[in-house]
C-alpha cells in the first residue's frame, strides 16, 4: 500500500510518541501549518510544544516536543488513546479528516494557535539582532577592504552599499511579521514572558481540549 505524504508524517509521529518522551519534528519541506497539525496530536497524547530551532545553513526548522506529566495532559492522552486506539493510515486520529492533516473544525483554531506559536518562535530563531547588525556592517568594512587590495572597485563597492541595505532591510521585515504573529497571540489570550535564555515568547492560557 502506498502512503500519502499525510499517513507518512503521522506514521512517524506516533512511532514517537509511543517510544520516546521528547519528540522532534524534521519535515524540510512541511507548511508551518502540517506542524501544527501534527503537534496538535502530539499533544492529544500527551506532549506540549516546547520550541523550535533553526538548524543549518538552509535554516530547517527542528520542532521540539517534551511529554507533559501534568494531570490534564495525562487525562488528554488517557481519552484520547481510548477514543483512538490504533491511529495510523487508513484510520483516524484525533482532530484531523481521515487520511490527511486537515483539521476538523472543532480543532481548527487550537491547531491556527500552535501554528501560530511556532511561527512566533521560528521568527525569533531568525532574526539574531546582534548577529545580523554585526554582519551588516563587518560586511561593508570587509568588502571595502577587498576593494583597496584588489582595484575592483566597481565590483565590491556596490556589494558594500548594497549588504548592509539587505540585512537590516530583512531585520526590519522579520521583527514587523513576529509583532504581528505576537498580536494574534496576545488576542488569543496567551501571555507574553521571557525564557531562561532571555527570549520572548507566549504561554498558551490552557491546554486545549481533549
Amino acid at each position: 500500500m502506498t502512503l500519502s505524504l499525510a499517513d507518512r508524517h503521522i506514521t512517524a509521529l506516533m512511532r514517537q510518541i509511543t517510544t520516546q518522551d521528547a519528540i522532534e519534528l524534521v519535515h524540510p519541506f512541511a507548511e508551518w501549518q502540517t506542524f501544527g497539525a501534527l503537534a496538535y496530536i502530539a499533544e492529544c497524547y500527551g506532549f506540549r510544544y516546547a520550541d523550535v530551532r533553526l538548524v543549518g545553513k538552509q535554516k530547517i526548522a527542528h520542532i521540539h516536543l517534551v511529554r507533559d506529566t501534568s494531570p490534564q495532559a495525562r487525562q488528554r492522552a488517557a481519552a484520547n488513546s481510548a477514543a483512538f486506539p490504533d491511529p495510523g493510515p487508513g484510520r483516524p486520529v484525533p482532530g484531523m479528516y481521515l487520511g490527511s492533516l486537515t483539521p476538523v473544525p472543532e480543532a481548527q483554531a487550537d491547531v491556527d494557535l500552535i501554528t501560530t506559536l511556532i511561527r512566533y518562535d521560528a521568527a525569533g530563531a531568525a532574526a539574531n539582532r546582534k548577529q545580523l547588525l554585526a554582519m551588516a556592517w563587518a560586511g561593508p568594512a570587509l568588502f571595502l577592504l577587498l576593494a583597496v587590495l584588489t582595484g575592483k572597485y566597481a565590483v565590491l563597492l556596490p556589494l558594500a552599499v548594497l549588504t548592509p541595505v539587505f540585512l537590516l532591510g530583512a531585520l526590519r521585515i522579520n521583527v514587523t511579521r513576529r509583532a504581528k504573529l505576537g498580536e494574534r497571540l496576545l488576542a488569543a489570550g496567551c501571555t507574553p514572558v521571557r525564557d531562561d535564555a532571555g527570549r520572548e515568547r507566549f504561554v498558551r492560557p490552557v491546554s486545549y481540549r481533549v
